[in-house]
Order: C-alpha cells, then structure tokens, then sequence
C-alpha cells in the first residue's frame, strides 16, 4: 500500500502540487503550451496519477490550469504573476551590492542528526551531518551569526573543504554537485543573546532577525537546514510575493 503522508509532515499531494505550482512559476510549462501526459508526469515527480490528478484539479480549481478531456492539461494563456525572489547566498548578495563578505568558522562538527534536523531533512534519525557555525560580515562588519547543518550522504566532499570565506550554496553546488533550487524561509525578530551581541558587536538585547531555512535540490530532496542570527540595523530581507491571476 502507498501512503499519502511525506516525511516532512504534509502528504504526498501537497508535495506534488507545491512541485507543479513551482514549475508553473518559473516557466517549466510555459502559458499556452500542454502538460507532458499523466503517466510520464507521474512518473517524473515520483507520485501516483491519481495523487497527480489531485494536485492538478487543485491547480485548475485556481484557475493555473486547465484541462481538455481530450488532449490533456493546459497552461491558460492568460496566467501571468511576478517572479518569485531571486535564491541568492550570502557572499552573492554582497557581491550584487559591491560589498566584500567575509566567513569566520566558529565551530564545525559531525554528528547525528536530532529528531527535529531529521524531520525537516527527511533523513533517518542520527543520520551523520556536518554543522558549521560561521561569523559572515560584510567589509569587515559583522552582520551574520549563521549556523547551517547539511546531510553528509548527499554532499560528502564538504566534510573536506574549509568555509573560510567560501560560499556554502557556491561549494555545494561547484565542489559537492548539488545544484540548489529553492529555500523555505522564515523570518522573526528577536533580542540577541549575550554571545550572539558579542560577535555581532551589539548590545545584549539589541534586536536581531533571525532567520530559518530548509534548502533544497532540483529533485527536491532537502539539503540543508540552517538558522542566521542578522543585525537587525544590516539586514532587510525583501520578497516578492505573487498569486496566479484568472483571465
């Protein structure tokens, strides 16, 4: 029997439908043009076709799609929306701004994964994983605390390269071959702890953001998870939020 629930908590059609819905918006299925057929779809994303036919008629209900009994499913010509923000690591997002990022390695270990790191990896508990806590400023300021725990099974070459300086997404991707796709974030502000205020070189108690990330690969396989600890005073995090628009 195939169970509808996903490790990370959802079932196995809110999988598929944040898959399609995803490659909708960057422009895998361009408006106009016809889906690949159900049985080759299915077999592409790893699902049943009736768990696809679900997230399709939950697609269509939204107006992204639209089916021909037929010759299959369409995307509607008239679907438009802004682009999703760009995924961009810390050392490309200062570059982008003529700024020079800096990492110091404050600790690095392997380990087994927690219960929390394996349920937001899908990984088995006490899976090995290597956790890097870094310093990252830019020209010189500090403006990061960030720690980032990667699955050592699907990028075992990281255990050997030191991150002094080095971009995580840039040596997962040049060094390990794991091509990155997208980041779940979220963001919340908070007081900086004693430590964190020391190396931030702010105040105990001065506000900080805090963001939280689970990266993952072109196939959608979790990669990493990871919390940075940002100067509330140099850091904005900005997006660009969308929804599909019926004709």
């Amino acid at each position: 029997m195939t169970s509808d629930a996903e490790p990370g908590g959802g079932t196995a059609v809110d999988e598929t439908y944040r898959k399609l819905t995803e490659s909708l918006h960057r422009g895998v299925f361009a408006p106009g043009t016809r889906l690949p057929g159900e049985r080759d779809l299915a077999t592409s994303l790893g699902v049943s076709r009736s768990t696809l036919r679900q997230a399709l008629g939950r697609l269509a209900e939204q107006g992204a799609l639209e089916r021909s009994s037929q010759r299959g499913w369409f995307v509607p010509r008239s679907m438009v929306g802004e682009p999703p923000s760009t995924l961009q690591s810390f050392s490309e997002m200062a570059y982008a701004r003529g700024l020079t990022p800096q990492s110091r390695v404050l600790s690095r270990s392997e380990r087994p994964a927690t219960f929390e790191e394996a349920g937001r990896l899908r990984i088995a508990p006490a899976s090995r994983v290597l956790e890097v806590r870094r310093l990252r400023s830019l020209d010189k300021v500090p403006v990061c605390v960030d720690t980032g725990v990667v699955v050592l099974e699907q990028a075992p070459a990281l255990a050997e390269v030191d991150l002094t300086d080095r971009s995580l997404y840039g040596v997962l991707e040049g060094t390990c071959g794991v091509q990155i796709a997208r980041s779940a974030y979220t963001v919340r502000a908070d007081a900086a702890a004693p430590e964190t205020a020391e190396l931030l070189e702010i105040e105990p108690g001065s506000p900080v953001l805090v963001g939280e990330e689970i990266t993952y690969a072109v196939d959608g396989t979790p990669v990493l998870c990871g919390v940075m600890c940002y100067r509330a005073d140099a850091y904005r995090f900005q997006a660009d939020l969308f929804r599909p628009v019926r004709a």
